[in-house]
């Protein structure tokens, strides 16, 4: 069992994303007791500090500096690996995301270390931990472990659950100082594409939409009823590549994977490569009017019908349950 467990937490926007938290749960799994160590990169970052040890770090380092203002490889990689050689962790966890998939596999190779990626749960086992990651486009799952070395793996966001909060706990916040050079790579500025105020890989709940909904004012039903219930909007690549929305909300095997309390696949006949991406959501909702469509072999309630007499309805009544309450 590992005795001290480093978890990376990811910053966007100025805010911790939730797989941060998610991934201290699986360390404190890992640790068995041991010590649960978060990091942080970035500039102007230590505000975030107290938010990990809340949700179960027992100490966090925090690596302030301006090349690590936005995310390089370079960067991430040289500042992370200092921290590695002073902390000498017996595991590694952080979530997998961009960043994740990005830097993870480069640091397993730096640390001469194996990588489990993708997992979506840990357990022990023989006072070893054991992870369970999907394989086959999410059609079976496989249970590995690291038998020499550092244990390092990322953590699919939304899959375990991450601790309760406790703001009474407190912890060691450390500064660290890090030598960062001949970086290949700067981020002069950033441009994002508006997809919407809920990141769609941490989504608790997802409006999908696909070529059913025709057009891109089609998604307009789609946006009032994801705003109504707090979540994202998501499509099929069918609609992506009909130019009804923008890539950046892509579900399937090329495009994001996630795993919602609850997804609605609306005008999606559920081919193979979107079901690979949102098959693990725990209730799917579908409404298609075609009864043969394949979306309905995985979802836990169907709709048959027109979807734009559907939706509005549905949207009608959820606010009027919604006021109610």
């Amino acid at each position: 069992m590992a005795k001290k467990v480093l978890v990376i937490g990811e910053v966007r926007d100025g805010e911790l994303r939730n797989v941060s938290f998610e991934s201290i749960s699986a360390g404190k799994t890992i640790a068995d007791g041991g010590e649960v160590v978060g990091v942080l990169l970035g500039e102007n970052v230590s505000g975030l500090a107290d938010s990990l040890i809340h949700y179960g770090a027992d100490r966090v380092i925090v690596v302030d500096h301006a090349d690590l203002k936005s995310y390089t490889t370079d960067a991430y990689q040289q500042a992370l690996l200092q921290v590695f050689d002073t902390e000498s962790p017996e595991a590694v966890i952080m979530g997998h995301t961009a960043t994740g998939k990005d830097v993870s596999p480069r640091l397993a190779m730096k640390l001469n270390s194996g990588l489990i990626s993708d997992a979506i749960s840990v357990e022990v086992d023989g006072g070893e931990p054991v992870f369970t990651r999907p394989i086959y486009s999410g059609k079976a799952f496989e249970k590995k472990k690291i038998n020499e070395g550092v244990i390092f793996a990322t953590i699919r966001p939304n899959n375990i659950a991450p601790l309760e909060a406790d703001s009474s706990r407190s912890g060691d916040v450390q500064k660290v100082t890090v030598e960062i050079k001949d970086l290949r790579t700067t981020i002069r500025d950033v441009v994002r594409k508006a997809t919407g105020g809920v990141d769609l890989s941490e989504a608790k709940v997802i409006v999908a939409g696909g070529r059913g909904v025709k057009s891109k004012e089609g998604f307009e039903p789609l946006q009032e009823l994801a705003d109504l219930l707090g979540g994202a909007v998501g499509a099929s690549r069918g609609a992506c590549d009909a130019d009804y929305c923008d890539y950046a909300l892509q579900i399937g095997q090329t495009g994001k994977v996630v795993t919602p309390d609850l997804y609605f696949a609306i005008g999606i006949s559920g081919a193979i490569q979107h079901l690979a991406g949102m098959s693990n959501s725990k209730v799917i909702v579908a409404i298609n009017k075609d009864p043969e469509a394949p979306i309905f072999e995985v979802a836990d309630y169907g709709i048959v019908g027109d979807l734009f007499e559907i939706v509005p309805i549905l949207t009608e009544e959820l606010k009027s349950a919604l006021v109610s309450n």
